[in-house]
Parts: C-alpha cells; sequence; structure tokens
C-alpha cells in the first residue's frame, strides 16, 4: 500500500511533537488516555441531543495492555471511533485537533468539559514507540480502518476488522539505549504509577489485567492468583464530592494518598468556586515543618490539573511566599494551556485563582488562631518564622495580610500574644508597643534596658528570632502604636528630664573624656534615663538595631554594618562614684574602668569583646 505523507511539514514539525514540546516520556501514556476520555465523552454528548443513542455508564471504558514479549503497549477505549476520513484528517494532518473540531461544530462551551484542543497528545506516542497501529470503528459505521506510521516517514490507512465501536491504539515500543531505558513502558506497576499520577481522575474506569487471590473453587482455606479485569483509577475525585459527605478521615486519607507529608494535616480548605473562573480546590495547612522547608531544595507549589488530569506537580504561582508550607490541589476547566498542556498559556486565570487562594488561607488561619489557638500555636511553632518572612519581603507589600496573624511572647502574659492582644491592654498614657530582642526569653529578661518599660507596667514583647525585627520595622506600626525598641535612645516615657539634663551638664567632662578613651568603639557615652538597678548599658541611636547589626554580619556577604552604639551609665548607681572619683584623682583608672564598663555591657548584649586578653588583664589589674 502507498505510504501517505504527513499534510503539515512533516518530519520538522513531527521532530519538534518529540522532542520539544514535552518534558517527560512517560507524558504520552496521560495525552492517549485524555484522548480516549475526549472520545467517550464524544458519545455521551451526541447521547444528550439523539433520542437514539442511550448512554449506559458501564459499557464505556478504557483499556491499557502491556505485552512484554511484543514490546507492544494498548489503550483502547470504547468511545466515538473515527471513520477512515476522520483518520486522515485528525491524525494525517499534525496539530490538527478532532476534538477542538468536534467542540465548535457542537457548539459546545459550557457544561461538559472535552479535554483535547491542539491536535498534538497523539504524536508523543513517537517519543516511545518505533510504530504506531491505530485500529477504530466509528460510531454508526460497519467498516473499521487501520492507520498505521513509524513517524516523520508518513503513514498508511487501510480497511480491517473490528466488532465493536472505538478506538485501539497499539505502539511498538522501542528497545533500549545506552541513554534510555524503554522497558519501563511494558512494567505493569510502572504503567499503573503513571496512570495513578496523571489520569486518576478521569471520569471514565481505566482498566487493566492483574493478579489477584481468589479462593479456590470447592475450598475455603486455600486461594489461588487468577489474572483479572480491574480498574485502576479512581475516576471521582473527592474535590467534586459535596463537602457534607466528606468526614475529617476522608480528608487525611487524601492528604496520605497524594504523599503530601507525613504528618496529619492541622485543618483544611475545600473550595468550590463558580465565579469568573471556576475551579475547585482542597488545601492543607500541615502540622510539621517539612525537612527541608527552610532550605534551597524545597519547592512550593500545588498541584494543577484541568479537567482531573494533572497538568503540574507544584504549581509554584498558585501560592505566595509567605504561604509556600500550604499543600493540596486545584482543578479548573477555565485553564488557558499551551500546546503540550504541561504549561499555561497565559496566566489570568491562575492569578485570580490565586488572588482567592491567598484570602481562603489567611481566612482559614484567623479562624484558627480564633477558635482553636492551642492549634494555631503549633502551627505557628512550625510556620510562624515563614509568615514574618512574608512580612519583610516585597518590601513590605503584604503586611497587612499577615500583622494579624503573628504572635510574640509577652513579658506580662508569659505566653504568645497577637499584636492586636498586646494593644487593646495599653494604658492610656503607653505611647508605643514596646519590644527587646535577645537570644532567649531567660536572658531578654534579664537585660537592663528592660527596666524602665518594665517597672511602668508597660507590656514588652519578646523577639528573639533573627527576622523579628526586620520584619517589625517593615510594619512600622500598628493600630496607629508605633513599635519602640527598649535601648531606643528615646523610650518616650516621662521621666525627670530635667535631672537628667542637670546630670548631664554637670558631668560633661566625665563623658566626653570616656568616650575618647572608647574611640569610634561608640557613638556617646551618656547618663542614662532607662537604669534602674544596673550600672551600664548600650543602646542605640539610628535603625539599625544590635540584633540587627549581628544578623547582618553574620549573612555569607556581610557588609560589616554597624548599629550607632551609646554607652549609657547609671548616675544612681555606685560605680558612678567611682568613675567620678578616677575622672577627678586618676585618668589611667578612668580608663581602665570605661573599658571594663563597655565590655561588661557587650556582654550583657552577647557581642563578642574585642580583646578578651586586654579584658582578663584589665579585671587582674582592678583585684590587685
Amino acid at each position: 500500500m502507498r505510504k501517505k505523507k504527513f499534510k503539515a511539514e512533516s518530519k520538522r514539525l513531527l521532530d519538534m511533537m518529540i522532542n520539544s514540546i514535552y518534558t517527560q516520556k512517560e507524558i504520552f501514556l496521560r495525552e492517549l488516555i485524555s484522548n480516549a476520555s475526549d472520545a467517550i465523552d464524544k458519545i455521551y454528548y451526541k447521547a444528550l441531543t439523539d433520542d437514539s443513542l442511550t448512554f449506559d455508564q458501564d459499557n464505556y471504558y478504557i483499556k491499557v495492555t502491556a505485552d512484554k514479549d511484543a514490546r507492544t503497549l494498548t489503550v483502547a477505549d470504547t468511545g466515538i471511533g473515527m471513520t477512515k476520513e476522520e483518520l486522515e484528517q485528525h491524525l494525517g494532518t499534525i496539530a490538527k485537533s478532532g476534538s477542538l473540531a468536534f467542540k465548535k461544530e457542537n457548539d459546545i462551551k459550557d457544561g461538559h468539559d472535552i479535554i483535547g484542543q491542539f491536535g498534538v497528545g497523539f504524536y508523543a506516542a513517537f517519543m516511545v514507540a518505533d510504530k504506531v497501529t491505530v485500529k477504530s470503528k466509528a460510531l454508526g459505521s460497519d467498516e473499521a480502518h487501520l492507520w498505521e506510521s513509524e513517524g516523520a516517514a508518513g503513514y498508511t490507512i487501510e480497511p480491517c476488522e473490528k466488532e465493536t465501536v472505538g478506538t485501539e491504539i497499539t505502539l511498538k515500543i522501542k528497545e533500549n539505549t545506552e541513554d534510555e531505558s524503554y522497558d519501563e513502558f511494558l512494567d505493569h506497576y510502572r504503567i499503573k504509577s503513571i496512570i495513578k499520577k496523571y489520569s486518576d481522575f478521569i471520569r471514565y474506569p481505566i482498566k487493566m489485567e492483574e493478579m489477584v487471590n481468589k479462593p479456590k473453587e470447592d475450598s475455603d482455606n486455600e486461594f489461588e492468583e487468577v489474572l483479572e479485569e480491574q480498574t485502576v483509577n479512581s475516576m471521582v475525585p473527592i474535590w467534586r464530592k459535596n463537602k457534607s459527605e466528606l468526614t475529617d478521615e476522608d480528608y487525611e486519607a487524601f492528604y496520605a494518598e497524594k504523599h503530601y507529608g507525613f504528618d496529619k494535616p492541622l485543618t483544611h480548605v475545600h473550595i468550590s468556586a463558580d465565579g469568573a473562573v471556576r475551579y475547585q480546590s482542597i488545601l492543607f495547612i500541615p502540622e510539621n515543618m517539612p525537612f527541608d522547608y527552610y532550605s534551597k531544595e524545597f519547592e512550593k507549589g500545588l498541584e494543577l490539573y484541568s479537567n482531573g488530569v494533572l497538568i503540574m506537580n507544584k504549581c509554584a504561582d498558585l501560592l505566595p511566599d509567605h504561604f509556600s508550607f500550604v499543600k493540596g490541589m486545584v482543578d479548573s476547566e477555565d485553564l488557558s494551556l499551551n500546546i503540550s498542556r504541561e504549561m499555561l498559556q497565559h496566566d489570568r486565570q491562575l492569578k485570580l485563582i490565586a488572588k482567592n487562594i491567598n484570602k481562603k488561607i489567611k481566612g482559614e488561619l484567623k479562624s484558627l488562631l480564633k477558635n482553636n489557638r492551642e492549634k494555631y500555636e503549633s502551627f505557628y511553632e512550625s510556620f510562624g518564622r515563614q509568615l514574618k518572612f512574608g512580612v519583610y519581603n516585597d518590601f513590605g507589600a503584604n503586611k497587612d495580610v499577615l500583622k494579624d496573624l503573628l504572635l510574640f511572647y509577652s513579658s506580662t502574659e508569659k505566653k504568645l500574644v497577637t499584636l492586636d492582644e498586646y494593644v487593646s491592654r495599653m494604658p492610656e498614657d503607653q505611647k508605643y508597643i514596646y519590644y527587646a530582642s535577645g537570644d532567649s526569653y531567660e536572658r531578654i529578661e534579664k537585660l537592663p534596658q528592660t527596666e524602665m518599660v518594665a517597672d511602668k507596667g508597660y507590656e514588652i514583647l519578646y523577639f528573639t528570632e533573627d527576622i523579628d525585627e526586620f520584619a517589625i520595622k517593615m510594619l512600622t506600626s500598628y493600630e496607629e502604636k508605633e513599635f519602640k525598641s527598649v535601648s531606643s535612645a528615646d523610650l518616650g516615657i516621662d521621666a525627670d528630664e530635667k535631672q537628667t539634663e542637670a546630670e548631664e551638664n554637670e558631668h560633661k567632662d566625665l563623658f566626653e573624656n570616656m568616650k575618647e578613651i572608647l574611640a569610634d568603639k561608640v557613638k556617646n557615652v551618656r547618663a542614662s534615663k532607662r537604669l534602674k538597678s544596673h550600672p551600664v548599658c548600650l543602646a542605640t541611636d539610628g535603625e539599625v538595631t544590635i540584633e540587627m547589626e549581628k544578623v547582618l554580619n553574620a549573612m555569607p556577604d556581610s557588609q560589616q554594618v554597624k548599629a550607632e552604639k551609646v554607652l549609657e551609665i547609671n548616675p544612681n548607681h555606685e560605680v558612678f562614684e567611682t568613675l567620678k572619683s578616677a575622672h577627678e584623682q586618676d585618668k589611667e583608672k578612668l580608663a581602665l574602668y570605661t573599658n571594663l564598663l563597655y565590655n561588661q555591657a557587650l556582654l550583657i548584649e552577647g557581642l563578642p569583646i574585642h580583646d578578651p586578653v586586654e579584658f582578663t588583664n584589665d579585671i587582674c589589674k582592678v583585684m590587685v
């Protein structure tokens, strides 16, 4: 029989189909099964408008069969089939879609979904096959035809025998090469896993023959292995069921089945949206943080389906970074896919879905915070850091979305509190939201800088993570109340300003001499308004605090950022009398005491001493 040439620019276009459009060879099976599903859909649609046709769900299915000895893989369906002319049109012309033509001819827009649009999925078979044979009998036809091709050279069509309506596609699987193993596409378990991965929710049964244990006839205790046809796909996905039909156990089983995590989800969100973009989604808030969550290897994203067919394992565009811990899936019939169905053609629909998902996640977290504080704190222990990063990232673009989800440890409540809870307890005379930073709650509690704020009865938020201050600096205020570090130069607390000013003037020479001794280590030395029982502390002028300096200088590309440090001396402490005496009588002792006090202040802040040997020698001098 004379071989016919493809009507499109055959070799170049077919080579492109095989080598460029699809990123993974296993995709071919998804495409063939999707086409088979389309063929059954077409009969279903015709039955809706043709009274002479009936559609009995039990009679429609897809069957996948592997023959290792013959090196063939067959995908058969009981769908609408193709005439000789349709085989010519749809398989003889690359990129001509029979499904797209059917939709146009029958004016199908809404109500029933036909997956295929581009007419190239079929040719993905040539990624794994040397030869593809298509045997098809169309609905209403007495004849069947055989289409056969070995690739770009062309194809043949001839009459054949086929009793039932439908299409049977047989792939002659390629031999293995040094670089590629094609045997996997003949392995029963591998084929089954590909079906489960991409086509688990195709609405028709996908059948394979499997070995099952069955009781032997005339025996109650003995079993034998029997080859039996089994349905391998789930068909009806959980997200298409009514929420009222489902229990928490159903959602947990789905979470485990999809391998979203080894833990149990803290909570879930089930969305069925029918607005500007139609989609269904199930989202999970995990209980535990994945081991690689804060590493470069972690990939965020939701599974993305189009009409039940998996398009992407992780669609990163559906989740903002601050909610990257969320697991789950989205299924939409309104997505504009590219020719390979592996990527999106444009992202307008995706942006609408992502925007709605963002709102739903925030709503679920706020609900958890309000109604189940224990669960929320468990979540926050794992992922609170990510929320703070979200406040800081993108120049604070998401701070208003996230501010009500933040928790910090309270000096008065001795537990985690929200910013709203803090502000609601503020006395009328309190101007700022006060915070203190350190390595742990215990260390912060002992900081000299907290004395005045604590004595006033004001609540202090304890910051123990490196991101905390950066996030708060980006937030700047909450409910019109600015944040203020207890180490700030001006605490905004009314003190005896006249007395402090008088002490500054009276001991101006002492403070200037101490500043000269410390040289560029500090910006200034002054009398402290905040210290009560402690002799010395470090305060900061400017936006960069001491804790921020630590974080920035610990980074690989450190620019050696320095906070503008101020050494504050408590004029009411007995040490101050010793300083005054040394200033008047012994300049060497003043230098010794100044350096000791400065190093003490560094140790209190958890900062390294510049010269430990000098520090120990200074202590010895005092002891002698």
